[in-house]
């Protein structure tokens, strides 16, 4: 380990701040999550840090080695999957859905690259299921859907973009995705996920269970916040998760998250070519910007750092690494439907990257936090959203 306040040599960053990573975990629960952790991987040496609690009825102390549901990070899985198929020749980024899923879209125009880069225009059918964030878990906690019928949901409204627009989150995107990966591998999103993700990388914690609605094993309860403030947290632990399915359905873990993103970055899961695809980056706001399944955060420090959010009902998770994918944080609170634990959440990543704040240095709210927290795979009303999100 370089000396405190030197930079990390092979990444130029300086120290993480592991005090000031704390402090952010301690907000996120005063603003409401009943627990928070972070596990920080810097060149190997690990740092594990969690507070509060993983049950509210038992008391249990949160760990870094529970389990945990990961919404959105699931899209860089499913994103992974469907560059991998490019590599082998049996699908073009930038060939028609239409071509390869005919019929199911209503524009030939929307490719494979616009539906990975959220600039399809495909209306987010998510949007219709939380306008109120409680009653609407509730109606589909332990529903099962098919992928059609979310994509029909979808195709119920107009398009926000036209194909090739600007970023757009959208859910449907990687619902589209998913029935991508189904048809050209002949395998359920599941065996492709574990036969060309999670047995290469040996990730033990790492689950596709839909439509199960256990979490297997040591886990961690996710908490949703009501709509109404003041209302007691509904425990949200036990869901199909079959709205979201291959935009947000992988359980995993702390340790599983920062394995997956470093072996990212470092070309372990694609050719260099497919990699130099998924980091052509499109503007997703202020501070961010959107690859393919991958986005591009920028901290206060000018350091950039690349990952994904991830919200589901009950839990919001912060998976990013560096650009050479040696120094790696998961971060997560079992909260969701909550601006201020979010907003809290998103903290994690300057001490981390940017270690101690120089006195001249703002640390206030980071930017586009809006955008994370609607369009992060659980979105919430737009009345509880305090940031506009950018167009």
């Amino acid at each position: 380990m370089a000396a405190p306040g030197r930079p990390a040599a092979a990444t130029g960053l300086p120290q993480p701040d592991l005090t000031g990573l704390r402090g952010v975990l301690r907000t996120a629960v005063g603003q409401g999550a009943p627990g928070a952790m972070a596990r920080l991987d810097d060149h190997g040496t690990v740092h594990k840090v969690a507070v509060g609690v993983a049950d509210r009825r038992t008391g249990r102390a949160l760990s870094t080695a529970d389990r945990f549901r990961i919404g959105s990070v699931t899209k860089t899985f499913s994103a992974v999957v469907l560059l991998q198929l490019v590599d082998e020749a049996r699908l073009s980024l930038d060939a028609p859905v239409d071509r390869y899923l005919p019929g199911l879209l209503p524009d030939d125009r929307i490719t494979v690259r616009h539906v990975l880069s959220h600039r399809s225009g495909l209306y987010d059918y998510s949007d219709d299921l939380f306008a109120r964030s409680v009653s609407g878990f509730e109606a589909v906690r332990t529903k099962v859907f098919t992928y059609r019928q979310l994509i029909d949901r979808s195709l119920r409204h107009a398009r926000t973009t036209s194909p090739g627009g600007a970023y757009s989150y959208s859910n449907t995107n990687f619902v589209v995705a998913g029935l991508l990966i189904e048809k050209l591998t002949g395998q359920p999103v599941a065996t492709a996920y574990r036969r060309r993700v999670i047995e290469p990388l040996r990730l033990h914690d790492t689950f596709y269970v839909h439509p199960d609605t256990a979490i297997p094993g040591r886990h961690t309860r996710g908490y949703l916040t009501p709509d109404a403030p003041g209302g007691a947290l509904v425990d949200a632990t036990r869901q199909t998760v079959s709205w979201a399915q291959s935009a947000g359905a992988l359980i995993s873990s702390t340790e599983d998250l920062d394995t997956f993103l470093s072996a990212l970055l470092r070309g372990r899961l694609m050719s260099a070519g497919a990699l130099k695809e998924m980091r052509r980056w499109v503007p997703a706001g202020a501070t961010q910007s959107y690859g393919l399944g991958l986005r591009r955060r920028k901290l206060s420090c000018g350091v950039w750092v690349y990952g994904h959010t991830g919200a589901v009902q009950g839990y919001y998770t912060y998976a990013f690494t560096s650009s050479d994918g040696h120094r790696t944080l998961t971060a997560l609170a079992n909260a969701s439907n909550s601006s201020k634990v979010h907003t809290a959440m998103l903290r994690t990543l300057d001490p981390t990257f940017c270690g101690k704040p120089p006195t001249h240095r703002r640390t206030t709210a980071p930017r586009d936090t809006a955008e994370d927290l609607r369009r992060g795979g659980n979105p919430v009303r737009r009345a509880a959203v305090v940031l506009a999100p950018p167009r």
